[in-house]
């Protein structure tokens, strides 16, 4: 009768699955956070330089957004949009709830950044002749940035275990892939360790670059 497997090399057998599952959790929280802060720098730039009407409907979706339980844009994203005709595949419908998730937050982050900066600086700018986007671009979006960096490195660690919600719909991101290998192994508590050190890896690499942009950046 052979020994039973040692956890080590029960990790080595399910080492594919587990890595697969790794590298889909970075693709869709990269993807999401990328996306999320583009369209959440517009968002940002609309609720405080644009219109009233436009500031009302960023608003509106900010905040509806924000409000809402990330789960319930996920299950959305797949189900309702499916209902409406717009077929998305599990993983593409994950990637569009974070990263509508994330651009909510980043907008308001962004939002916060900009009115923290003095009118003078972009009355400044106007003044020297540069057209807005020269003066987002050279002026108020660098101050912006340093300001807003630390709030911007917590919401892209929230997307990393936002992303474990995913399961749900069946995309088979690192949690639903570790379920996968302890219903075989039946050793839960170590399996479940190692995939939260393996989620706290890939935040550490993200708050680590973050400190990294924060000093390129500094002003000191």
């Amino acid at each position: 009768m052979n020994p039973p497997a040692t956890f080590s090399e029960l990790v080595w057998l399910a080492r594919w699955p587990l890595l697969y599952g790794l590298g889909t959790t970075v693709a869709i929280s990269l993807l999401a956070i990328i996306g999320g802060t583009v369209l959440g720098t517009l968002l940002g730039l609309v609720l405080t330089y644009g219109s009233r009407a436009s500031r009302f409907g960023a608003r509106l979706y900010t905040d509806f957004v924000r409000g809402t339980p990330v789960l319930v844009l996920v299950l959305a994203s797949f189900y309702i949009l499916g209902v409406a005709g717009l077929d998305l595949s599990a993983f593409q419908a994950g990637v569009l709830a974070l990263t509508v998730f994330c651009s909510s937050h980043v907008g308001e982050v962004t939002r916060g950044a900009l009115q923290s900066i003095h009118k003078g600086q972009g009355e400044a700018a106007k003044a020297i002749g540069l057209t807005f986007s020269q003066s987002f671009r050279h002026v108020l979006g660098p101050q912006a940035l340093r300001l807003a960096l630390p709030a911007l490195i917590n919401t892209a660690v929230e997307m990393v275990k936002a992303s474990t919600l995913l399961s749900v719909i069946g995309v088979a991101e690192l949690l639903l892939r570790t379920q996968e290998v302890i219903s075989r192994t039946f050793q839960s508590l170590e399996f479940y360790l190692l995939a939260g050190f393996l989620y706290f890896a890939v935040n550490y690499a993200i708050e680590r670059l973050g400190r990294y942009v924060e000093r390129r950046t500094s002003l000191a």
